[in-house]
């Protein structure tokens, strides 16, 4: 079988600004594949992550990109969901076992193996770092099984919908899981590329929203995007103001930091997600302000396949799609930068056409 040649950008190492063009091959749709023309492809924090190897599992060369837009191409011949010329996308994932207990209950994001779920660039999640690489949304095409393509819906703009694939499903899983409602006091901790979109999607579900932040000049954003109040972090009067008083709280924070700061905000029986970040806390927890009020500290990690496909009907039916900013695909490594100086409103979007438009060496 013919390899179908891709290009793209990638590193080849850990190093910043590395991002570069690069030629790879892909192998044509099996019977229960896909054959996806990228035509967006968001820009998360956590590709930056990947490329800077901060988590110590990079394959490289690494071509990043799991939040994708595109049009189908091509379909296997048993694929009955996808036609030719239908809009498209593709998250975090492309494959599962499909057989242990969280795939069989739609929960992938979860899978137990015994070969995890596979990401759509980095290759398989394997603790050990084994197993082949995979190459991402960064591209001019992608290979990827039915059962894992999104319908994207008629009511989105497809150029800003990419980041609901990522951002959009890892904020409204939590929420949707811990069971947010009307009435629901939810805190969201940082105002960014997923705090904004928590901001938005908790106010559609009735939630009374505060949003909380160290950056004094996203009030007004927070405050545009549904927050009833914005609180400043760093103001401990203003902080200890707002004790006891939110259900749950979901932090967006991508980087380490001091979790105690954030728990006594919480009510009796409240809970405190982490979406952000996936290393440990910059301190260990004060067992002591959790017990005095049986609080609950969690995680989340994206969500299964029909949930994403539940964000984005969600999000077409409230009308809501991340703010972004679209880039050329040779704009990535300033992106980066930006990205690093928390100067991007609010996430980047690459317009893949300016990767097909650029010549092959």
């Amino acid at each position: 079988m013919e390899q179908l040649k891709a290009k793209g950008y990638g590193a080849t190492g850990s190093i910043l600004n590395s991002l570069k063009p690069m030629t790879f091959e892909r192998t044509p749709p099996k019977e229960d594949e896909v054959l996806i023309d990228i035509l967006y492809c968001g820009v998360c924090h956590s590709d930056l992550h990947q490329v800077k190897n901060d988590w110590g599992n990079t394959l490289y060369p690494c071509v990043p990109g799991h939040e994708i837009v595109g049009k189908v191409m091509q379909v296997g011949s048993s694929v009955t969901k996808y036609k030719t010329g239908d809009l498209v996308g593709v998250g975090c994932m492309i494959d599962s076992c499909g057989h242990c207990n969280p795939c069989e209950e739609g929960e992938e994001n979860y899978c137990e193996g015994p070969v995890s779920w596979t990401a759509t660039y980095n290759g398989p999640m394997k603790p050990d770092g084994s197993g082949y690489n995979t190459y991402g949304g960064y591209s001019d095409k992608i290979v990827v099984k039915e059962a894992f393509v999104l319908k994207i819906p008629d009511a989105l703009d497809i150029k800003a919908a990419a980041p609901i694939l990522c951002a959009g499903i890892t904020t409204y899983s939590p929420l949707k899981h811990w069971g947010i409602k009307p009435g629901s006091k939810v805190g969201v901790v940082g105002v960014g590329g997923l705090g904004h979109m928590a901001i938005k999607i908790a106010t559609a579900m009735g939630a009374e929203v505060t949003a909380i932040t160290r950056d004094k000049e996203k009030r007004a954003d927070a405050e545009r995007f549904g927050a009833k109040q914005v609180l400043i972090s760093t103001n401990k009067k203003e902080m200890t103001k707002h004790e006891l008083t939110l259900d749950f709280l979901l932090i967006t924070i991508p980087d380490e930091f001091e979790v105690n700061n954030y728990i006594n905000l919480l009510k009796r029986n409240g809970v405190l997600t982490t979406v952000g970040l996936l290393a440990p806390y910059s301190k260990a927890l004060n067992n002591m302000n959790m017990a005095m009020h049986r609080r609950s500290v969690a995680g989340s990690l994206i969500g299964g396949i029909a949930e994403t496909q539940e964000v984005l009907d969600f999000c077409a039916q409230h009308d809501i799609l991340p703010e972004i900013q679209m880039i050329k695909i040779q704009d990535i490594n300033d992106a980066y930068d930006k990205m690093m100086d928390e100067e991007v409103h609010y996430r980047y979007v690459i317009d893949i056409q300016s990767l097909k438009d650029e010549p092959v060496n």
